[in-house]
């Protein structure tokens, strides 16, 4: 037997509801076994969702108890019963739109069109800042293929999940966080298709226990995929905040990215150039080696405000690295005060 036909065996030992076992009943989909490492998922009945997570719980061990197995990635995902005759006499209900986090005041997002232009960074200390004024902050890193607030805010661990149900967030430097990160091993891709990212990114928004929160920031992968529409449509975003470098082949693609949050109906809250200038340690040249002004000039044609201007300095790069913000590592800084000035704004606009 190959390890994907001995994971099919333990999980025919597992039945739904009516008493059949998941494989024979077609439940299992996307089920592949690489390296000791097992993914799939589980389909089933939207209405029978909440009473099928113990199966989905149940299965997950019986993949995990077969030998050489190292970790197991099951999702539970929901489809559709099919579609009732249209009864032209009655009402069609309404579709669902997206819903309240409980415990959660705001979500903000932070986005970007491209990838490098330091979206992460700004969430890390921004997070971090807005935790140094008081605020109870939570950060969920949403970049599923690239997560990277676990070395950013230095945590490490698998969170627990004491009920099968609930997942308990890991926190440091006063921030709450969840990343898909704590779940994988450093060196492991996430080969996952769009349902799978949709199904992670629900169970980090629902079953993490944030706990009580004035704001969640949404750390996004850049581009317009998956991700950032699932978000939008499933929880309620208070708005985005994009960030792009100032050179033009930043702003292309920060352009698109805004016209998916229109389209989306995301209110953006402003935008932030960042690696906007570098200060010579030697001479104190304020110099702009990406370009100046064409964040400031985009905002202004949205008609929404350039919130910071932030610079390009290897301390914040070495801090970030490090696991602790430059925000906490040198505070006093003028590049930790750029942050800091950022999350004083967003509190006194009332935007937080």
């Amino acid at each position: 037997m190959t390890k994907r036909d001995e994971v099919l065996a333990a999980l025919k030992q597992v039945t739904d509801l009516s008493g059949a076992d998941i494989v024979s009943a077609g439940m299992v989909k996307a089920l592949t076994v690489e390296a000791g490492v097992v993914r799939f998922v589980l389909e089933g009945p939207a209405a029978q969702a909440t009473a099928l997570e113990p199966v989905r719980a149940k299965a997950q061990a019986a993949a995990e108890a077969v030998t050489g197995v190292i970790s197991v990635s099951a999702v539970m995902t929901a489809h559709s019963a099919p579609a009732a005759p249209p009864d032209l006499g009655t009402k069609k209900a309404e579709p669902k739109g997206p819903q309240k986090i409980p415990g959660i005041n705001k979500i903000i997002a932070i986005a970007s069109g491209k990838g490098g232009v330091g979206k992460s960074t700004l969430s890390a200390n921004l997070a971090v800042a807005l935790a140094a004024e008081g605020k109870r902050v939570g950060l969920l890193d949403a970049d599923v293929f690239g997560p990277s607030q676990p070395r950013m805010l230095g945590v490490s661990g698998r969170p627990a999940s004491p009920d099968g149900k609930t997942i308990l967030p890991l926190r440091n430097h006063g921030v709450t966080m969840m990343s898909i990160g704590l779940m994988t091993n450093d060196d492991e891709a996430v080969v996952w298709r769009g349902p799978m990212l949709i199904g992670a990114l629900q169970q980090m928004l629902k079953q993490v226990q944030w706990g009580a929160l004035d704001v969640l920031i949404v750390d996004l992968p850049p581009g317009t995929g998956d991700v950032q529409m699932t978000l939008a449509q499933k929880a309620e975003v208070d708005g985005a905040i994009i960030v792009s470098t100032p050179q033009d082949v930043a702003l292309i693609d920060t352009r698109k990215g805004i016209d998916m949050f229109n389209k989306l109906g995301t209110p953006i809250l402003g935008m932030v150039e960042n690696m906007s200038y570098q200060i010579c340690e030697e001479c104190g040249h304020k110099g702009h080696p990406f370009g100046h002004g064409g964040v400031a000039d985009e905002a202004a044609k949205l008609g929404v405000p350039l919130l910071a201007e932030l610079p390009l300095h290897l301390d914040i790069r070495v801090a970030s690295d490090g696991g602790a913000p430059i925000v906490v590592s040198k505070p006093d800084t003028p590049q930790a005060l750029a942050f800091r000035s950022l999350a004083t704004r967003l509190i006194e606009d009332g935007i937080l």
